[in-house]
């Protein structure tokens, strides 16, 4: 039986793994989804720190028999409201970028500027429509 512990570290490793992923992509948009994914798992990763207890209140009483610790809850609360500033910065600096160089590459480069690397232009293996295929 899989237990509430592993569930939570699986998840917190997905998250930074398709995070990390989309962080290294080329354009501006799986960018911006990559820092959404990252913080995301960093935010559980708080909130499980704080050990997962269920029905037991957040604040300490004489009368309980149990609480649970209310600081990781407000880190995540106060580490998501962070996040989503930063998130509409990023979209916003991103679309400026667009508007300004034509193209969403994280470089600014468009396609025709691109510099071929290693004697191999990426468009001639692997090109966007059947136009452009030169036989």
């Amino acid at each position: 039986m899989m237990s509430l512990e592993f569930l939570i570290a699986s998840a917190i490793g997905v998250m930074t793994a398709a995070g990390i992923y989309l962080l290294l992509r080329r354009r501006t948009f799986p960018v911006v989804l990559g820092l959404a994914f990252l913080s995301y798992a960093i935010n559980v990763f708080l909130f499980s720190m704080g050990r997962v207890v269920v029905d037991q209140p957040p604040i300490y009483d004489k009368a309980a028999t149990a609480w649970t610790d209310p600081l990781p809850q407000a880190l995540v609360l106060t580490a998501i409201v962070i996040a989503f500033g930063m998130t509409a910065f990023v979209v916003i600096l991103a679309l400026r970028a667009y508007l300004e160089t034509g193209t969403d590459h994280v470089d600014g480069l468009p396609d025709a500027v691109r510099p071929v690397e290693d004697g191999v232009d990426a468009d001639s293996i692997m090109p966007d429509t059947e136009e452009e295929v030169t036989p």
